[in-house]
């Protein structure tokens, strides 16, 4: 098996600990760089001693741009702005990188897209293999059922959470349109407050809620006269995610340039 060297940005968070630890447990794989945002405190530290693993010989710096001059493949859970300068630098650099930031906007989302006519890109709102079934059961099931079931999305996240709806509930909403043969736009029911009358037939309804520590849960509710069909995920560790980014890497690894899915790296179609 031939060695994968990767970057990790924002290895110092949560999520980029949970990365760090993932790429020193998979074989085939080591860290050889990571960085964090300018002034922060830990900056100059090994990136493996900062996740608990021991050192690896990362150090932690402030210049993202030496992480695609050093290694094969990045993975970035940061934020839409801070995405699209790395997009830009694994284009320049020919690089593989995995995308997890949610909350981007159609223009962040477009200059992916150019990025990735000559890096090799996957972006997914979610890159656990069991939420990535759930998009698709939630499309076939939408496809399957007339608009006489409703459909509401709820997500439920810890407190620090800055977006919303997650990415992962957009995305589910997505699926669901698609299964209508509808953008999800002019499906789109806006947040409930007050008084808001029947709601309409055919409509995607979301559900946001925060609170403590919780990783990420997401359910698809389809509900009509008599029944009710629920499709949910609940995820209990950042593993999951940390496990399906860097499976992506290795995958993206032999591609040519493109923007992928987790559904392409699963072979979902």
């Amino acid at each position: 098996m031939s060695l994968t060297t990767f970057g990790v940005v924002g290895a110092a968070g949560r999520m980029g600990q949970m990365l760090v630890r993932e790429i020193a447990a998979t074989p085939g794989c080591k860290l050889v760089a990571a960085s964090e945002r300018p002034g922060h405190p830990r900056l100059g530290e090994d990136a493996g001693s900062i996740a608990g693993v021991g050192a690896l010989g990362a150090g932690l710096g402030d210049d993202p741009a030496a992480l695609f001059r050093t290694a094969e493949a990045v993975i970035d859970f940061t934020s839409p702005k801070a995405t699209v300068a790395h997009a830009a630098l694994a284009a320049k650099h020919k690089r593989v990188l995995i995308v997890g930031t949610t909350g981007m906007e159609k223009a962040e989302e477009a200059s992916l897209a150019k990025a990735a006519k000559t890096a090799r890109i996957v972006r997914a709102p979610n890159m656990s293999v069991g939420v990535n079934l759930l998009l698709l059961l939630t499309e076939k099931v939408a496809a399957t059922l007339g608009v006489d079931y409703d459909i509401e999305i709820v997500e439920m996240h810890h407190r620090h959470k800055v977006d919303a709806p997650s990415g992962t509930a957009l995305g589910l909403g997505q699926a669901a349109a698609r299964g209508r043969r509808a953008p999800l736009e002019k499906l789109r029911i806006p947040a409930r407050e007050g008084i808001t009358g029947p709601r309409a037939p055919g409509g995607i309804g979301f559900a946001t809620l925060r609170g403590g520590d919780v990783v990420g849960d997401h359910s698809v509710v389809f509900a009509t006269e008599g029944e009710r069909i629920e499709l949910t995920h609940k995820a209990s560790s950042r593993q999951v995610f940390a496990k399906g980014a860097v499976r992506a890497a290795l995958w993206a690894k032999g591609r040519k340039a493109g923007l992928y899915t987790m559904a392409d790296v699963l072979g979902l179609g």
